[in-house]
């Protein structure tokens, strides 16, 4: 089997703290077998964050810098992205260091055995051990991924989630579909991978 390609899409708001350490986690991918991409989408920040991405696009030549010359939010931001990937994976990976890349490794598994178009992470799926949440971030989070489940009749467990990868023809047929500059990106994308009637995995 042919090594993956995969993108991931790194949205940008005044990250220049995090950012450089979010993309040297992400090219340890690369040491997996993984042809790697990340594209770097910066909406437009206030402090140096641009700078700082432009300069790990100068040192690694398979990041792309793109820039949005007013902020348009991070929906808008994931948009441009989705538009501009070439792997035959396409995620999202957020620049706060929150999540680590390295699952990505395991989320790309159920894609690359022909069994899913798209694949989410959770942070609630039952396992041995897990990172305690704050209890009204958990509450609010499992309410809006209820509200979720019933309008698109499926059954996912973290519709907020950072983590979503889905197949290149998958997010190139959804994006351009999409409106939701901001927070609202996450149940509009979840209501149109239900509409494309996409195999889903956790």
């Amino acid at each position: 089997m042919n090594n993956p390609q995969l993108s991931l899409i790194i949205p940008c708001y005044n990250e220049e703290q995090t950012l450089a350490d979010c993309v040297k986690r992400c090219l340890e991918i690369s040491e997996y077998n993984v042809s790697l991409e990340l594209i770097i989408v910066d909406d437009c920040s206030s402090d140096n964050s641009l700078a700082v991405a432009q300069s790990l696009a100068e040192s690694y030549p398979h990041i792309t810098v793109l820039h949005h010359v007013q902020n348009q939010g991070k929906g808008a931001a994931l948009r441009t992205g989705f538009l501009h990937a070439t792997g035959e994976y396409i995620g999202i990976q957020d620049a706060d260091m929150e999540y680590t890349p390295l699952d990505y490794l395991t989320l790309m598994e159920p894609l690359r055995q022909g069994k899913a178009d798209v694949v989410y992470g959770s942070r609630y799926l039952r396992q041995d051990t897990r990172r305690v949440l704050y209890f009204w971030h958990t509450w609010m989070n499992r309410t809006l991924t209820f509200l979720s489940n019933m309008f698109t009749n499926l059954d996912i467990s973290d519709m907020e989630t950072c983590y979503k990868l889905f197949r290149r023809e998958i997010i190139k047929t959804i994006a351009p579909q999409l409106q939701e500059n901001r927070f609202g990106f996450e149940p509009e994308i979840t209501a149109l991978v239900a509409q494309h009637k996409c195999r889903v995995y956790e």
